[in-house]
């Protein structure tokens, strides 16, 4: 079986709801996966928008959210997960905000897709405060499979 990566909030494609955007609270959306394979040590979470700053010009890929070390038998974040907590032995990587945690959706010109990828790793990453580039090398050669949610979110002033 496949591994999937779904949300009740939003489905593949579709807008992000202003709740979780710069716009709204800017609280983590809920997420939800299956199909975990047999032999995952930990899993990695990364959200990130290939759109920045502008979608008929990106420029580079701006990361809104670096999740790793999550423990194999988890099967979901709930909905403002910093507040309803990580489960244990989680740890929050560096974002393109320069900060540990969920930064939402905030384009500043037109319609950007987020990417929510999840990685199941046959192993734990020996990282503190990691960012992306450093989880990507760290888990190279550990990835058993991976899953993909993608929304979108343009602002409403546009």
């Amino acid at each position: 079986m496949a591994m999937t990566l779904t949300s009740p909030d939003f489905k593949q494609g579709d807008q992000i709801p202003t709740k979780y955007t710069c716009e709204g609270d800017d609280i983590s959306p809920p997420l939800a996966w299956d199909g975990v394979p047999e032999g995952t040590k930990s899993l990695v979470l990364i959200i990130d928008d290939p759109d920045a700053p502008d979608p008929k010009a990106p420029k580079l890929v701006w990361v809104h959210w670096v999740v790793y070390n999550i423990p194999p038998d988890t099967k979901s974040l709930p909905e403002n997960v910093s507040k309803a907590g990580l489960p244990q032995g989680t740890a929050l990587g560096v974002n393109d905000f320069k900060k540990t945690g969920y930064g939402g959706p905030c384009p500043p010109i037109g319609r950007h897709r987020y990417f929510h990828k999840l990685y199941a790793l046959d192993t734990t990453l020996d990282l503190t405060r990691a960012t992306k580039p450093a989880i990507e090398v760290a888990m190279k050669d550990y990835v058993l499979a991976s899953a993909e949610l993608i929304g979108t979110y343009q602002k409403g002033d546009q």
